[in-house]
């Protein structure tokens, strides 16, 4: 079923092993018969041995990736905005860990109205 749930994750760097992890509970949180497709660019990150690994034990997961030199596709480039827009631009953050709580706080209530983007 289609749901439109969003699941994030907040993190001072972006490598391989913490995209594995992050993935990993994704899996974990998904039904066995539900596929997951994850919309990727083309970082480095997305493609080391330990990210193949991963899609080699899991093969309901699916990666679809951004051309190169491409902008994000239109719909997920939205959401994106959307965080800019009501979490970012005019926020204060004393800190990092308040900038991520405020992000965390904005996916929750998203997600627990959320439908498939159209």
């Amino acid at each position: 079923m289609t749901t439109g749930r969003v699941h994030g994750k907040t993190a001072a760097r972006h490598t391989s092993r913490d995209f594995v992890v992050s993935l990993s509970k994704v899996v974990a949180l998904r039904q066995l018969d539900q596929q997951i497709h994850s919309i990727l660019d083309n970082r480095p990150a997305h493609k080391t041995a330990l990210v193949w690994e991963l899609l080699e034990q899991n093969p309901r997961v699916r990666f679809h990736f951004t051309p190169t030199d491409s902008c994000w596709l239109n719909q997920v480039e939205l959401w994106f905005g959307k965080i800019e827009r009501e979490v970012i631009a005019d926020g204060v953050f004393p800190s990092v860990p308040d900038l991520a709580a405020k992000l965390w706080r904005s996916i929750n209530a998203y997600s627990a109205n959320a439908h498939p983007i159209q």
